[in-house]
């Protein structure tokens, strides 16, 4: 009882409006599809795809896939939170550490994935560890300066005072930097875990025989448009229930936070 008081799961005002933004949507979809004002090779109509979510089901790959690219999702995605979390807080309390490392980010961060894909099939192999690759530079590169921005941004007067006190550097991370920047973190994370998402697809161009991005680029071999708006629906659901949790979560983690008043 507690943890949902501190969760806080009410309706917020404004749901009803978004509900009403993905009905609009929805009904616009089907007026087009129904009416013929494009052809269905290139938008199925909606009870098409339902059938497409059934055909899947009975064949027992629906809830496999989307298991198996979650599963690639949060591995790749908590790899480039491990290394980019503590390296963009030594960036953003170091010049020492920001010159030898922040270029090198600011560079690396508008390489395409799409063009180390390649690369990472030659260093990797063809295995899950592969799409794990993909994800990780998807996404480790801007968390890396976006966690030094956030670390930035915690005023420098809470920790010169903690050192005026006799803080150590190890405690001033602890007690000052972290709780500071904490807040703005759980934004990043959640950002990127987005970030993760679209390149699932990605992930799963090459050498894969499972996973949703797998099942869209097989359907689009075979023209099934109905599986592939399925595959997307699934991704989209996904991808809304991750941020859902991650806002869950930061009013459990960051209870101080101005958000969460």
């Amino acid at each position: 009882m507690a943890l949902a008081k501190r969760i806080n799961l009410k309706i917020r005002p404004g749901t009803g409006l978004t509900l009403a933004s993905f009905l609009a949507i929805l009904a616009l979809w089907a007026g087009v599809a129904y009416f013929g004002s494009v052809k269905e090779l290139f938008l199925p109509k909606p009870h098409k795809v339902v059938w497409a979510f059934a055909e899947m089901h009975d064949e027992g790959i629906l809830y496999a896939y989307a298991w198996d690219s979650t599963y690639r999702v949060m591995v790749g995605w908590a790899m480039a939170v491990v290394t980019a979390v503590p390296l963009g807080m030594g960036i953003a309390t170091s010049r020492r550490f920001a010159a030898l490392f922040q270029p090198v980010m600011e560079f690396a961060r508008y390489l395409p994935v799409v063009a180390l894909v390649p690369l990472t099939l030659l260093y990797f192999g063809i295995g899950d560890f592969q799409k794990f690759m993909v994800i990780f530079l998807g996404t480790f590169f801007q968390l890396v300066l976006m966690v030094a921005d956030t670390t930035a941004n915690v005023p420098a007067d809470l920790s010169r005072a903690a050192a005026t006190l006799g803080a150590s550097r190890g405690q001033i991370y602890r007690l000052v930097l972290i709780p500071g920047a904490l807040p703005g973190l759980m934004d990043d994370l959640r950002i990127t875990v987005g970030w993760a998402w679209t390149y699932l697809v990605v992930a799963e161009l090459v050498a894969a025989n499972s996973g949703l991005g797998y099942m869209i680029l097989r359907a689009q071999r075979f023209l099934a448009i109905d599986r592939i708006f399925a595959g997307l629906i699934v991704i989209g659901l996904l991808g809304l229930l991750t941020d859902w949790l991650f806002k869950a979560l930061t009013k459990v983690v960051v209870p101080w936070s101005e958000k969460n008043a």
